[in-house]
Parts: C-alpha cells; structure tokens; sequence
C-alpha cells in the first residue's frame, strides 16, 4: 500500500530530525498515489466512452459535469459563493487570470486561481493566494473527491469523470472549503460546453484574444470558436473582451445580446490615466492587451464588492488604476510565458505557445530581447531552438514562423521529462504513445528540413540503446532526442550547472553525435528558445528550476 512508509524513509526514526523525515517520506508517498490515481483517470475506460458520445452532443457535457459535481457532495448553487472572475480565449486567458488574481490579492483579498495545463506538478492547477496548495492539502481534498465519486460510480453505470473534469470539481470544492474570498476560473477549452461553465452567476467574465485552435471541438473558422467562447456569457453579467478582427467581435456582440449581458472593448494599455508607462511583470509586448483585460475585470470585480447593489452596467472604458493595480501589474509570474532563466553561459527563453497567433507573438518577444543578451555575451552566440508540439495543431505553420530567427540548431524531442523511469507522475501522459510522439518529432524535424531549403527526405537512421530511440541522426544542424532531459544535457554540453547535477542521469550518445556539438561547446554563451508546448516547457523548468519540484 501506498500508505506504508517505504524502508528507505523507516531509518529515519532514531532522531526527532529522522520522524520529519519519516513523516515527509510518508507525504510524498500519499500525494505519488493520489497523482497517480489521478492519472487512471486519463484512460478511463467509462470516461472515454462517455466523451465519445457527448462529442455529437455537447451540451450532454454540462449535463455530465452537474451529475458528477452532485455526486461529488456539491451544488452547481454553492459555486455561487466563490464570486467568480470567469475567463476564456484562445492566446493570453492564463496571463490575464494571473494579472487579475494579483491585482486582487493585493488588495488583500484571499484568492483562489484555477488554470490548465500544469507546468510541472499538478497542484499547480488549484492555487490559494497565488501559491499551489500543498501537497497535503492536494492529497487531503483528493482523496475526499475520489472517495465520493467512487463510491456512486456503481449506481451511475461505473462512470468516473476524466483527468479535467475530475480537476474542475476538485478546485470548486477546495475553494469552498478554504473559504476563498473570490476565485478566478480558466476556461479549459472553448467554453459554451466546457466543464467550467456550470458556473451559474460569475461576477464577471473576460475574453483574451481569439485564434484557430483545437478546431475538432470547437469548429474551423474563427467565427465559430469566437461562437464557443461567447458560451460563457450570463445573463446581466458584464463581459470584456480585447480588441478582435471583425468577424468574430460581431459573433460575441450578437451572443452577448442573444444571452443579454453588456460587453465592452478594453481600451489599448496607453490609454488608462497613469503618471508614467505601467510597468507588466510578464514580458512580450502581446500582456499590455491582458493586462488591460485584467484592470477591466479587477475594476468591475471590485466596484460588486464594494457597492451594495451592482447594477450590471459596464465601468467607464478608462480609469486611474489604484496603486493595488499598478503594483499588481508588476508583480505578476507566470512561469513558461514569456520566461528568460540564464545559467551561465546557456540563456534559456521559454513560451508555451502553440498557435500560429501565439508563436508570431513569441517571435516578437524572441526577437526584442535576445539582441541585448548577445550584445552582453561579449563573444560567439550558438541559437537552438528546442520544439514540440501536440494534437491537431500546424506544426509546419508554426515552425516556419521561426525560421527567420535564423538557428544553428534546431532540436526536437516528445514531453517525456526522461527516458528513464523515475517517479513522476504529474507528468504523465497515458493518451498517446511513445511512438506517436517520437514519429511527430521525425516528421517536425523533416518539415524545418524542408523549410530551411535542405535536401529531400534522407534516410532516418534511429540509433538504438538500451531498448529506446536514443536520437534519430540525419543532418548536422537538426536532431531528435527521446526526451526533454537528453536534449537539454546535449544542448548545454555541461555548460549548465544545474543540468549537471549528479543526481541527473547522463543519457550515453554516440560519438558522432556528440562531435557536433562542438559549437556549442566554443561559443561564448548558447541561446535556447524552447516553445511548441506548454507540456514541453514545464518538462524543461522540472530540470531548469528544481525550486518548482519543492
């Protein structure tokens, strides 16, 4: 059983330092088996099949998701209590709920923060007061979740709800439970039939900027996503929105009087009235649009707070933000976007993007900031870009986005934090294979072949060891590792102190391939670019930041 305290930590008893240690063994043990029950919940047989006949129809989804939230022990009408702050969009809902989480913690109000995908621990998803509760806390709310769901799943067909939905469920109740003054929700994917929208009265709602993806769910044209996301709309319930090209803002204004609710236009960030230009703790100019979103929600959130009566009616377009705000804005992380971490000599730059929207905006960023740390290298620069991507998404339309920022080597590899097993189950992905992802990485590696004006397909050579892909060789300038960690250990070429690290397991390659990185071992300062997939960019910060593990 998971709950036995393993022999490693049992040693540990002789001293008063030796029960901490038994007793943070004995935590670690508990929280490993709720992520990695959690994690069945992914290839749940009921659930699969569940999601299979909703796809036809939707609004089965939200039916499914009352059930399951009832049988869990809560009432679609407890969530009211939350004052929730719902918010969607395509590029930027995460940055804005993190912009307007800390702009209302600053007033000194207990917050809770619900966002997807996790970077690199689960609990991520579910934070009080800007911080990922704790893995007791995580475990705790857990298995009280599990247990309930559990125990009804006989009298409802042996149904459990998928890994999302069981996450959804799992944040409303530690939110009610830890009494959170408000919380801020992130709409997982569209939102007219995502399972956030069981929320029945939001206090108000915000749409970041609209693009093409996921287009199996939510359709193909940027009209019918917009349609989607204008799903969250409540009746009198004031919505803003970022400025959006014409098609889909007709969409969301015809949906807002459809459901008769006010929506307003955020103004440019220039706009608001403010002794100087406000400062964004997130970088890329693509914030300044969040941002304003985040003062609009704030704003209206805080004038329902503090009015006895809230009349619907949308606040003025633009206003002096109050010192709160303003600190707020510049003190907003949000780890992976817009992300510079420099150790040493190796510079990494890390966005999640994984639109086409996305990627031209962290090209921009790309491109403004990395001029200055050449200039501070004060030598040779080698740029590597490290990719991936998942799903339906454009790889080849991202990856010619990126050519023009003109690297040396481009890398590619699947979200697999290692190839060897270790215990780490936030990161875990059981609906797609190793294989899958390997092949997507061969064809990624063949399109930026192709971009780059190289030859036609040669054949691929996979050089195998220890029973794994080890990296598949075909030109000097693009490689295929089997995993984030490989890739990084061969990009930094022991530059990376932290990589570097003992307890890291060094991946043997072959000769060949580690002569040619012998470029980056003489530059001065090597420069890596990791986008393609926030999944990959929290597998990359597991190894960069192991504060993050903590």
């Amino acid at each position: 059983s998971s709950y036995v305290v393993s022999q490693a930590c049992s040693v540990s008893l002789i001293s008063d330092y030796g029960m901490k240690s038994l007793r943070s063994c004995s935590v670690m043990n508990v929280f490993q088996d709720a992520v990695c029950t959690l994690n069945t919940l992914q290839t749940n047989a009921s659930a699969l099949e569940q999601v299979k006949r909703e796809r036809g129809h939707p609004e089965l989804q939200l039916q499914a998701m009352r059930g399951f939230l009832q049988r869990a022990g809560l009432k679609v009408e407890e969530l009211d209590r939350l004052n929730i702050i719902h918010v969607t969009g395509t590029k930027g809902k995460g940055s804005t709920c993190a912009f307007t989480e800390q702009i209302l913690r600053n007033y000194g109000f207990r917050t809770g923060f619900y966002s997807s995908p996790h970077l690199v621990q689960v609990r991520e998803r579910i934070r009080i007061n800007g911080q990922p509760i704790g893995k007791e806390l995580f475990t705790k709310y857990f298995w009280q979740v599990y247990r309930r769901l559990e125990d009804t799943k006989e009298a409802h067909g042996g149904s459990m709800p998928a890994y999302f939905r069981f996450l959804t469920i799992l944040a409303f109740n530690v939110f009610l439970q830890e009494k959170v003054d408000l919380a801020v929700i992130e709409v997982g994917i569209g939102g007219a039939y995502d399972c956030t929208n069981i929320i029945r009265r939001p206090w108000v709602c915000g749409i970041s900027s609209l693009g093409i993806d996921h287009t199996s769910i939510l359709g193909d044209t940027i009209e019918k996503i917009a349609w989607q996301k204008g799903g969250i709309f409540k009746l009198g319930v004031p919505a803003f929105t970022v400025k959006q090209p014409v098609g889909p803002m007709k969409v969301l204004q015809e949906r807002a009087e459809e459901i008769g609710c006010s929506l307003s236009v955020c103004p440019d960030l220039e706009e608001y009235e403010s002794e100087g230009s406000l400062r964004l703790g997130l970088a890329g100019h693509h914030q300044r649009r969040n941002a304003s979103l985040a003062l609009q929600l704030s704003h209206t959130w805080l004038q329902r707070h503090f009015l006895t009566e809230f009349t619907g009616v949308s606040p003025a377009p633009v206003f002096q933000p109050s010192p709160a705000m303003i600190k707020g804005l510049a003190e907003t992380e949000w780890p992976g976007r817009n992300q510079t971490l420099k150790h040493g000599p190796v510079t990494y730059f890390l966005d999640g993007a994984h639109t086409t929207r996305s990627m031209l905006a962290c090209v921009r960023w790309f491109n403004e900031v990395t001029p200055q740390h050449e200039r501070n290298a004060g030598g040779s620069v080698v740029r590597v870009l490290l990719f991936n991507a998942t799903g339906e998404r454009d790889c080849a339309a991202m990856l010619k986005l990126l050519v023009p920022c003109h690297f040396d080597f481009a890398v590619f590899c699947p979200n697999i934090t290692e190839a060897i097993a270790t215990c780490n189950a936030d990161q875990q992905n059981f609906n797609v294979s190793v294989e899958n992802m390997l092949t997507r990485c061969l064809d990624n590696q063949q399109s930026w072949r192709v971009l780059n004006g190289q030859e036609e397909k040669p054949e691929a050579e996979l050089l195998i060891g220890g029973g794994l892909p080890l990296v598949a060789e075909r030109h000097s300038d693009t490689l295929v590792f089997p995993c984030i960690l490989s890739a990084l250990q061969w990009i930094s070429q022991g530059r990376d102190s932290v990589l570097s690290n003992p307890n890291k397991c060094i991946i043997p390659l072959k000769p060949s391939i580690n002569a040619k990185a012998a470029p980056l071992r003489e530059a001065v300062s090597i420069h890596v670019l990791i986008t393609g997939s926030l999944h990959l960019v929290g597998g990359a910060l597991k190894h960069l930041d192991p504060a993050l593990n903590s």
